[in-house]
């Protein structure tokens, strides 16, 4: 090949990396589109009042700040109380968790067990299936409803849920769970908003499309066929028990069914460095999950909507998120010494779809959860950090950066400058996984700890995220100690 043949080649691969980028964007809107469809096709018109016996099941390790705040709450649902019962499942507590627990029982006789494990510490899913090993002894349980410990449910929550067993075909429901801290910080507001993405908005597009990629962990409900069906335990060879079980309900053909009106109100994490422990296991298990399931992906079967393009495409639009990320820098670096004007040319277009995207993600989100809306709306607005919206500006008008702004500031940007501010803008999406590292660094030090929040602002919830999620990958990859560690949760749920 010629010189010039090659130098084609390679600008045309670069372009695709860039266009590599969007893919995730793509599968944001895709799922953002089936928000409002979802307000006529749902699974409502075959739900009906349907009140079977439900078992709960809660696991506890070290629980006791939070479980007689849970518990009371789950005797005061608006649920028949003969048909209600819970199961504490103590992992071997050593605080005063069985103590709590015993209390409770003698307050409401027959209506609350105690099972302890004597020897605890291998995980959650180890734990239920102690719990569910018990109640498989005896026909009473039609229902299982497994949470955890820290959450708090709506009075209604569990009669919404329930409803959709009306329909012989649901094998398992899940409800909305909603970050509910009485005074939450910075972190913990970021996650509400999440969680309005990641549930409200995501699983109600993914009813649309017939396929629920996780059935909360603190919010299941199994029928007992289905818990039956998958074997009668839960799977202990993964970080993600709850999605495993929510694959496999789907593939032997029952549906799973998100209800974002049953809400259940948790603590969440309000430290970075807590945020980071638990999603790197929550990535790890998704990990684990995509392997597992490989057989899965992109296959269309008419038993169970998993293996269809666009849910397959929405999962990989999430997994692959920190790669597309830095395939578009290397596009847009590359591209920069290869063919500058390419660069320039396509870094100028992006601004309309990057600031659509934004706008048509953002206020949907806010909308679909106004109390949510009242607390985060300033950490949804600033959800993709300042450093990103900085992008999507100087985008639109590279003059802004280039001469405006340096003439406010008395300065004059040198053609260097430009040079060097431009492979900052490229490289953006990569360094904000880095700075993120930085934050979580930063977080409790002495005088310098002061800079992590305003950090946090800077670079974005998103790009926190992915960070994680690329540590994950890469401790996957080695191999790492496969370890479930408990968020510490001091009981502080607005209920």
């Amino acid at each position: 090949m010629s010189d010039g043949t090659w130098h084609a080649l390679l600008v045309a691969v670069l372009v695709a990396l860039v266009a590599i980028g969007l893919l995730p964007a793509v599968g944001g809107i895709y799922q953002y589109l089936l928000v409002p469809v979802h307000g006529f096709r749902n699974h409502l018109d075959r739900a009906a009042p349907r009140l079977p016996r439900v078992a709960v099941i809660v696991p506890a390790w070290n629980e006791g700040a939070v479980l007689a705040a849970s518990i009371e709450r789950l005797m005061r649902l608006q649920y028949p109380p003969e048909r209600l019962r819970v199961f504490v499942v103590d992992d071997a507590s050593t605080d005063d968790t069985p103590d709590v627990v015993r209390a409770k029982s003698a307050e409401y006789p027959g209506r609350i067990v105690l099972l302890r494990r004597e020897q605890g510490g291998q995980g959650k899913a180890h734990t239920l299936n102690h719990g569910i090993a018990h109640l498989l002894t005896d026909d009473w349980m039609e229902a299982l409803l497994i949470m955890d410990a820290d959450v708090i449910y709506r009075p209604d929550a569990l009669r919404r849920m329930t409803r959709h067993l009306a329909d012989e075909r649901v094998g398992a429901v899940t409800a909305y769970i909603r970050e509910g801290s009485r005074h939450p910080g910075a972190v913990a507001r970021f996650i509400g908003f999440e969680y309005v993405t990641a549930q409200a908005c995501a699983r109600r597009a993914q009813n649309v499309m017939g396929a629920i990629a996780c059935l909360a962990g603190g919010a299941q409900l199994h029928t007992r066929a289905n818990l039956e069906a998958v074997g009668g335990r839960i799977d202990t060879s993964t970080l993600a028990e709850d999605t495993f079980t929510t694959f496999l309900t789907q593939l032997d053909g029952r549906k799973v069914v998100f209800d974002g009106h049953a809400v259940v109100l948790a603590e969440e994490p309000d430290s970075v460095r807590a945020l980071w422990k638990q999603r790197v296991r929550w990535a790890r298990g998704n990990v684990q999950i995509t392997h597992r399931f490989r057989h899965v992906w992109f296959r269309p079967s008419r038993v169970q909507r998993l293996g269809s393009v666009d849910f397959g495409v929405v999962w990989f639009s999430v997994f692959a998120l920190p790669f597309t990320l830095i395939a578009a820098s290397v596009g847009l670096i590359g591209l920069y010494f290869a063919s500058p004007g390419t660069a320039a040319a396509i870094f100028g277009e992006l601004w309309w779809f990057g600031i659509a995207t934004y706008l048509f993600i953002t206020v949907t989100t806010l909308l679909v959860d106004l109390e949510t809306a009242r607390r985060s709306w300033f950490e949804g607005l600033l959800f993709p950090g300042v450093g990103a919206l900085a992008l999507v500006v100087a985008s639109a008008d590279p003059q802004l950066w280039e001469v405006q702004v340096p003439e406010l500031l008395g300065l004059q940007m040198t053609p260097t400058g430009i040079a060097v501010g431009t492979l900052l803008l490229y490289s953006w999406p990569v360094l904000s996984m880095v700075l993120a590292r930085l934050v979580h660094d930063l977080e409790g030090r002495p005088v310098l700890g002061v800079l992590s929040k305003p950090l946090l602002y800077l670079v974005g919830y998103g790009p926190l995220l992915c960070a994680i999620t690329l540590a994950a990958y890469v401790r996957e990859w080695r191999g790492a100690e496969q370890t479930w560690d408990k968020t510490e949760k001091t009981g502080t749920v607005a209920g």
